[in-house]
């Protein structure tokens, strides 16, 4: 779920990108991702007043925590709406733990980390009134660390018997500040919130390496690994009553559904990438086939497909924003995925494996003969590797690739399959010759679909649902902008999709045209059957005359120039123009999805022709229920002398 982080104060820069990665990785780490988080970067002013207000005690701190639920320490909330997937907030005293690192010499981006993580585990119930009570979670962080040739020492300052810098029991009854909500929304009910407080000398932990010394620093980047290692290691303590359902249940099996194979063996991991310069929606339409090949596996085994972080995409440009190592949740539903096929977040594999290794990594790759005409075969073979790897051996012969972005991860072993067929032809060798636990397809659009368009192509399609806080951002533009809304435009959604069956035809849209106009390096390719931008608004103002609409919402990847000659030509365009604030919280990919929802509850939509953005408004429509005829519809080439239109793939249940 979502990570609101608001930076609250001027007096020290503080970089989000790398303190979202670390916050996001640790609430995976403790089981909690579907939890929603919020993380305020406040000043000493700030500091004060809170400290001051719940704990009698004004003065600044480095961190005050304000759960959103009461809970046993470690224990996961049992929400009972959507409004009670919420741990809760954070504030973090980032100059007084700025004042701290100047003083002992500690990296402040690490400690940041560090300090955000003691507030995230009193989230989670975890308090330290007694020595014995903080040792429960840090003995396990400390012997996770001990593995990897580090010590952390406990909270030197906190004595048996009492916490000289935390709240006392009376003041954790109270409820948030009067003046500031929780950052993502009203408590439901009212769960009475928590100001705690963990004071450590010098916020963050000492740490010392055999050989080395006392006092030796490392790097920053191995106190993120080191700590996300640790959590992991603390997610173990989890009572088994909150920890999750079994991978293969989680797809909302039951176990009597299962073979008995796969009830009885042990989890195995399927992960994948996609060649680099391939876009968001069609890295969503390769998921598609992973599903189908994944079920395939479940048939014989208990297999768990763990979802590739978003990252390092060629389309997204935005300057001064850090978009890699996103996870599928700051995009996708992750429960509606989960009543598909069983999938579970990169940092929760990283957490449940016990390290970053992937124990074997397939590469995908064509026959080096190439296709003969004739009748098509579908094959895979283990062939040598036609194209240079992009992966490479390290001293310690691990294999170092680019992994989404995660530096520490290595691969044990790397080949090459030759494959001309579906998704599910992998499967054999997946379940007969390899042993390995963690398995990775590189260059997995290479599979093609087992059945295009069926039912099973349709549910994976469906269980696809935009994550709640960048749909409620579309429906709240659609309200204020474009005078549309679900009641009004007959597009009632249900947040379970395997109850959501519309009839064709049912859904009206609200008062707009909708338009995807796909410019940049895409009209390279497509010069004869992609309009100029005259010829574009040309059609646009015929279907506004035709529909009787006056608005018309446009999603595009056209330059600065292009959009300014858009607003001279057609007066009636309205965009989603994002602030920078919002821009680095929903990310190109997150716009994206907006940009897709608004278009997809229009009365009527145009896209661009062969256009994987165009093609998933087309199917978003198709769910809840268009009819197809303003739905499947796409812009003409002036040059174009057969402007055949895109084909309707009907949704079948």
């Amino acid at each position: 779920m979502s990570l609101a982080v608001r930076n609250a104060q001027r007096a020290v820069p503080v970089r989000r990108a790398p303190l979202r990665r670390a916050v996001c990785a640790l609430r995976a780490a403790l089981g909690a991702s579907r939890f929603d988080v919020g993380l305020v970067c406040a000043g000493d002013g700030l500091m004060r007043r809170l400290n001051g207000e719940y704990r009698q005690r004004p003065e600044p701190t480095d961190v005050l925590s304000f759960p959103f639920h009461r809970l046993a320490a470690g224990e996961l909330p049992r929400p009972r709406c959507r409004e009670e997937y919420n741990l809760g907030d954070i504030f973090l005293g980032v100059e007084y733990i700025h004042r701290q690192c100047r003083a002992t010499g500690e990296d402040f981006d690490s400690v940041l980390a560090v300090t955000a993580a003691h507030g995230l585990c009193h989230l989670l119930g975890y308090q330290h009134n007694t020595k014995s009570e903080w040792q429960q979670p840090w003995s396990a962080v400390s012997a996770a660390l001990t593995v990897t040739w580090l010590r952390c020492p406990p909270p030197a300052d906190v004595p048996e018997g009492g916490d000289p810098g935390g709240a006392e029991p009376a003041h954790r009854r109270q409820p948030p500040a009067p003046d500031r909500g929780p950052l993502l929304r009203e408590p439901h009910r009212g769960p009475a919130a928590t100001a705690s407080h963990l004071h450590t000398e010098g916020p963050g932990c000492r740490r010392g390496c055999p050989g080395r010394g006392p006092g030796m620093m490392v790097e920053a980047s191995s106190c993120r690994l080191l700590l996300l290692l640790g959590l992991a290691t603390l997610a173990l303590l989890l009572p088994a009553a909150a920890q999750p359902q079994p991978a293969a249940l989680r797809a909302g099996h039951a176990a009597s559904s299962l073979p008995a194979a796969a009830a009885a063996s042990r989890t195995r991991y399927l992960l994948y990438d996609v060649n680099p310069p391939e876009g968001f929606n069609l890295r969503r339409d390769v998921y598609i086939r992973i599903a189908s090949l994944l079920k395939t596996l479940l048939k014989s085994e208990n297999w768990v497909l763990v979802l590739p972080p978003w990252g390092r995409l060629y389309h997204w440009q935005s300057p001064d924003i850090l978009q890699v190592r996103i996870p599928w949740s700051e995009f996708f539903d992750i429960p509606s995925l989960n009543k598909n096929i069983p999938v579970i977040e990169y940092e929760q594999f990283l957490a449940e494996s016990g390290g970053p290794f992937i124990e074997q990594i397939y590469v995908l790759q064509g026959y080096a003969e190439g296709w003969k005409e004739g009748t098509w075969e579908e094959k895979i073979d283990e062939r040598p590797c036609i194209d240079q790897l992009l992966y490479s051996k390290d001293k310690h012969e691990y294999y170092r690739g680019w992994f989404w972005g995660y530096e520490e991860t290595r691969g044990l072993n790397v080949s090459c399959l030759s494959v001309q067929g579906s998704a599910s032809i992998v499967a054999p060798i997946l379940l007969k010759n390899t042993s390995a636990q963690s398995v990775m397809l590189d260059r997995a659009e290479n599979l093609l679909h087992d059945h295009y368009g069926g039912k099973d192509y349709w549910n994976t399609r469906r269980s696809m649902v935009f994550a709640k806080h960048l749909r409620v951002v579309g429906d709240e533009f659609r309200n204020n902008y474009l005078q549309s809304t679900d009641e009004a435009d007959r597009t009632h959604y249900k947040e379970d999709w395997t109850q959501m069956k519309v009839k064709m035809g049912t859904a009206l849209g609200g008062p707009y045209l909708g338009v995807h106009l796909r410019r940049k390096d895409f009209i390279w390719g497509h010069r004869e059957d992609v309009p100029s931008l005259q010829g574009a608004v040309k059609k646009i103002h015929s279907l506004l005359e035709m529909h009787q609409l006056e608005k018309v919402f446009v999603a595009t990847d056209a330059v600065e120039e292009e959009i300014e000659l858009l607003k001279k030509l057609l007066p009636e365009m309205v965009r989603f123009e994002p602030s920078w604030e919002e821009l680095e919280l929903y990310k190109d990919g997150g716009l994206a999805v907006i940009d897709q929802w608004i278009c997809a509850h229009a009365r009527y939509f145009i896209g661009t022709s062969v256009s994987t953005f165009s093609f998933r408004i087309h199917e978003e429509r198709e769910i809840l229920g268009f009819d197809p005829k303003t739905t499947y519809n796409r812009f003409c080439g002036e040059k174009e002398k057969n402007c055949e239109q895109p084909t309707h793939w009907k949704i079948v249940y």
